[in-house]
């Protein structure tokens, strides 16, 4: 049976180190282990990913070549590499996350930055040799003509780099991220655009979420490399190779989803809920306190609603839960600082004794969301941009009368928006208006488009998302 390998920054499993030098494992968690969960019953899977904790490196040390083997579950034998955490904290934090995915989400405050410096020069060395780790080890693990499924923006170089090295793999790329187009890619110095592009043109597929990114990745292929593309065919030649492109929305599992939110502990969660809020109107958004979700923007579009209707004063929470996202960046810091002021002045405004407006949650509890998702009425998505947002789709699936408010830039808008209520993120304005609308929407409407949303939302689950992927690289 032929093996598949999955690179990843993030693994399957992570090890939490004890003061007693004890190791506990636990499974990782996201829609890519729930896909490989039904694809590893036909399929042999090695996952590659980075040691991201000490207790992960810790792991690492204890088992020959970093593979563990022992690590089960369904997910297979899994090899972590322990990269120097120097050399990872640039590639990552400085690279990955304050770079590519600000590139990506068109996220920079243009006047100041971004500024590509010698620092930036020490950074992006960083960032070729976490990719070159990746690129050494999957040579080194993969049988002769083996498939290699490499995700996301923290490994675009290791597509080219494996191609040098093992020349008779089949290699995909797949981008979880939207992508820039020409004019906001182009602020990327030019050598490192260049080598980003044909980094995952090293790659035989390159995988995007949603037809708009891999338009933007084509043209930034055509317009800063002088590479020749096919729209049609949906290839891109380039110095000999050529790399066909794949559109492979990711949907959500909705019986496994189900499951999970029928358990006691997201039982008890409703019952808290509805004792604080009573039988108010729900509005619910459930994020990382990431720059692209647009969280401010929201809380904002909030206030106006309820200034504009007063009739709903006393009538409507929202519950906004916003749960840390990559606070060793000062950027994210003061972000979480925002939405926190902001809510405390919705607060200070409409909040009285007997009604609170927001309910505004800043600690990760996915047993609470699920809750949420179960008893809301109106569910706003509305992200500056995003490679998909399965928040829009597991909504739905959970709540059979919610509306949708969405934003048009998240990559879900494709599959969601005729059953959606649309919104441009930026406009608070037309955001308020859009609340107001969804809280308004008659019950037999918000019937139609729930059944729709919700088969929407489950057409390409996981498992027929990662499939649909290698037999696109058998093609």
């Amino acid at each position: 049976m032929n093996t598949v390998l999955l690179a990843s920054n993030r693994g399957p499993v992570s090890f939490t180190l004890a003061d007693d030098g004890a190791l506990t494992m636990r499974r990782g968690g996201g829609g890519m282990v729930s896909g490989l969960s039904e694809v590893a019953k036909d399929t042999n899977v090695l996952w590659v990913c980075a040691a991201l904790s000490d207790g992960d490196r810790s792991a690492v040390r204890l088992a020959p070549s970093g593979r563990l083997d022992q690590a089960g579950y369904d997910t297979g034998p899994v090899r972590m590499l322990d990269i120097p955490p120097a050399t990872f904290h640039r590639a990552y934090n400085a690279v990955a996350n304050s770079t590519l995915w600000f590139v990506n989400h068109l996220l920079y405050d243009i006047p100041n930055s971004p500024q590509f410096d010698m620092r930036f020069r020490r950074e992006w060395e960083s960032y070729q040799d976490y990719n070159a780790a990746f690129a050494l080890a999957l040579a080194e693990e993969a049988a002769h003509g083996a498939r290699v499924m490499i995700q996301d923006y923290h490994l675009t170089l290791a597509p080219a780099m494996l191609r040098v090295e093992r020349p008779d793999l089949r290699i995909a790329h797949f981008s979880h991220t939207p992508w820039a187009p020409p004019e906001y890619f182009s602020l990327l110095p030019d050598d490192i655009s260049a080598e980003l592009l044909s980094g995952i043109l090293g790659a035989d597929h390159a995988g995007f979420l949603a037809t708009r990114w891999a338009s933007a990745f084509m043209d930034c292929c055509e317009t800063l490399l002088g590479a020749q593309v096919d729209r049609v065919e949906r290839t891109v030649a380039y110095e000999g190779r050529t790399t066909r492109i794949g559109v492979h929305a990711l949907g959500v599992d909705g019986d496994a989803l189900w499951a999970r939110a029928l358990e006691p502990d997201v039982e008890s969660h409703m019952t808290a809920l509805r004792e604080r809020v009573g039988d108010r109107k729900l509005i619910v958004r459930i994020d990382r306190t990431e720059l692209s979700k647009n969280i401010v923007r929201g809380l904002s579009a909030y206030k106006q609603f309820l200034t504009d209707h007063p009739e709903w004063h006393g009538k409507v929470v929202h519950l906004a839960f916003a749960y840390p996202s990559r606070h060793d960046l000062p950027e994210y810091r003061e972000y979480t600082a925002a939405v926190q002021r902001c809510a405390k002045e919705i607060e200070d405004v409409f909040g009285g004794e007997d009604w609170d407006p927001l309910i505004l949650n800043v600690d990760d509890d996915y047993a609470r969301s699920l809750a949420a998702y179960r008893m809301a009425d109106v569910l706003l998505v509305n992200p500056i941009r995003d490679g998909m947002n399965l928040v829009a789709k597991e909504g739905p699936i959970l709540s059979p009368h919610c509306a949708l408010v969405l934003s048009r830039e998240a990559g879900a808008a494709a599959e969601l928006g005729a059953d959606a209520l649309l919104v441009n993120p930026y406009d608070v304005s037309g955001t308020a208006n859009a609340l107001h609308e969804a809280l308004m929407l008659p019950e037999e409407e918000r019937a139609k488009r729930g059944t729709r949303l919700r088969a929407a939302a489950t057409a390409l689950p996981p498992s027929r998302w990662f499939a649909d992927q290698l037999a696109a690289l058998e093609r």
